[in-house]
């Protein structure tokens, strides 16, 4: 497989994972509320390589092809983001002071599940990665297209790993004690997933008119 394509790839998919969104929006409220976002960062990777399968096994083209299986996927997806952004306005996170009375910790395995969710459920990101994947594939017969494809999410899985592990744990960092300013951050990450579901709803409609 041609490194440039993959090097060309990477560039791409950085500039996507930096675009502030709902995977944004979900570490920012775990790094607040959690001394680690292990497992909501785990969660994501977890979600865009099961993406990634779905694009491989040549499941993500027939779904798009399926209007009323895609429009299920939106309003699941775009659901579920606007049920986790009204849970942050009504209960925004704040720093976490270590004392555990005050400060429970989530289970793992929950955030580990929204995170899945998150990036999984989400259904622009099953297109980008149909629109994605299949152009920075090679048609000679060098590699095969499936491993190809496997190479290219592997890529982004392991960049948007590493760049919300990092924004995660800037945001412990940066904000400190500063409980005020921690709850304005958790509401705006809140009124984000909000509103991004909302307009993924809005969007499904228009195309279906």
């Amino acid at each position: 497989m041609n490194v440039t394509l993959v090097l060309a790839f990477w560039g791409v998919a950085f500039l996507l994972i930096v675009v502030p969104g709902p995977d944004w929006a979900f570490v920012l409220a775990c790094g607040l509320r959690d001394r680690t976002v292990a497992a909501a960062v785990g969660g994501l990777m977890v979600g865009y390589v099961l993406l990634t399968v779905i694009v491989a096994a040549g499941v993500g083209a027939i779904v798009t092809d399926a209007p009323a299986v895609l429009t299920a996927l939106t309003v699941i997806g775009a659901g579920y983001l606007v049920y986790l952004g009204a849970f942050l306005l009504a209960e925004p996170s704040v720093i976490s002071s270590g004392s555990p009375s005050d400060n429970p910790p989530t289970r793992w395995e929950t955030v580990l599940a929204k995170g899945v969710g998150v990036s999984a459920l989400n259904p622009k990101g099953l297109l980008i990665f149909l629109a994605m994947l299949p152009q920075f594939t090679q048609q000679d017969g060098s590699w095969p297209v499936t491993v190809q494809i496997a190479t290219l999410g592997a890529t982004f899985v392991l960049t948007c790993g590493v760049f919300y592990t990092v924004l995660g744990a800037s945001t412990r960092a940066i904000l400190g004690n500063r409980t005020a300013v921690a709850r304005i951050v958790s509401r705006l990450s809140g009124a984000t997933m909000i509103v991004i579901g909302l307009a993924l709803i809005v969007e499904r409609l228009i195309e279906l008119h």
